[in-house]
């Protein structure tokens, strides 16, 4: 079965609901993004979110966007927070993916009080993005960022410029959080007023790791059964105003677009109250 596809925002582009989560490009081999990449086109998956911190993960999508540029919306990210350091990353990205435009620049974890003053005020790097809008290398301009604080940052950015879309964090124990939950869905409602598109992260988080050892490309330790993979997918697919960025892992990768293939409906609470409790899950941000 065919991912469902819901408007991107306002852009226009009829993206699949689960968009491609290129942090999992970090440290592959090219044969390996290969692979995965023609996983991609196989589900019919359009939409790939990477960014100029993700390790080689421009470097490996560059190949194909010299021959599969038309059939994905391509989103990267600059962590940078004056115009001179947006500029530059951003020049840097466009040579690393071998494109004269991307669909989509975000400003990248946009969290800490002094950081966001220095990227949203005079000579910060959301002028720099404004400017690359007008000159035609970017189509679009989002916000994002991790953490419980970001939903507060996020309304404040929303208030101070008309982003096209913003990412942060949503998964079942997330919104368990009553400080986060009031957060996200403030947050929401902005977004459903202006149009805005709605990304999220973390998704199949089990917990943060309790070891040094990590099992996964993941920064948490992650569900890895199907049946379980299901539950948290189909869990934020029921929320119908967001899309969901994969996992940073190309191994667990293909569970999640088979979630997502098959996804009906959204999971109880009751249903997901009693995975948490059977795998011990816990927050990844408290």
């Amino acid at each position: 079965m065919p991912i469902p596809k819901k408007s991107f925002g306002r852009t226009g582009h009829e993206s699949t609901r689960t968009l491609f989560g290129a942090a999992a490009f970090s440290s592959v081999s090219q044969d390996e993004a290969d692979r995965t990449m023609e996983l991609l086109i196989e589900r019919g998956v359009n939409h790939i979110d990477t960014a100029a911190s993700y390790g080689d993960a421009e470097l490996r999508i560059g190949p194909w966007m010299e021959t599969h540029r038309a059939a994905f919306f391509l989103a990267t990210k600059t962590g940078e927070r004056s115009y001179d350091g947006a500029k530059a990353e951003f020049e840097r990205s466009l040579r690393r993916l071998r494109v004269s435009q991307v669909d989509l620049i975000q400003l990248h974890n946009l969290v800490g009080e002094d950081e966001w003053e220095v990227a949203m005020g005079p000579g910060g790097a959301l002028e720099y993005l404004i400017e690359a809008r007008e000159q035609g290398l970017v189509k679009h301009i989002g916000v994002t960022g991790h953490y419980v604080a970001i939903a507060g940052m996020h309304q404040r950015s929303l208030e101070r410029f008309d982003f096209d879309s913003v990412l942060l964090p949503y998964n079942y124990l997330m919104m368990q959080n009553e400080t986060y939950r009031a957060g996200f869905e403030a947050v929401l409602r902005a977004c459903q007023a202006r149009n805005t598109a709605i990304q999220t992260i973390k998704s199949i988080t089990r917990r943060p790791y309790i070891s040094e050892q990590h099992s996964h490309a993941t920064w948490y330790e992650p569900l890895t059964d199907q049946a379980n993979i299901d539950k948290a997918v189909h869990w934020v697919l029921g929320n119908e105003d967001v899309f969901l960025n994969t996992v940073g892992d190309i191994h667990l990768l293909p569970k999640v677009l088979d979630a997502a293939a098959r996804f009906e409906e959204g999971t109880p609470d009751s249903v997901m109250q009693a995975m948490v409790a059977e795998w011990e899950m816990a927050p990844l941000f408290v």
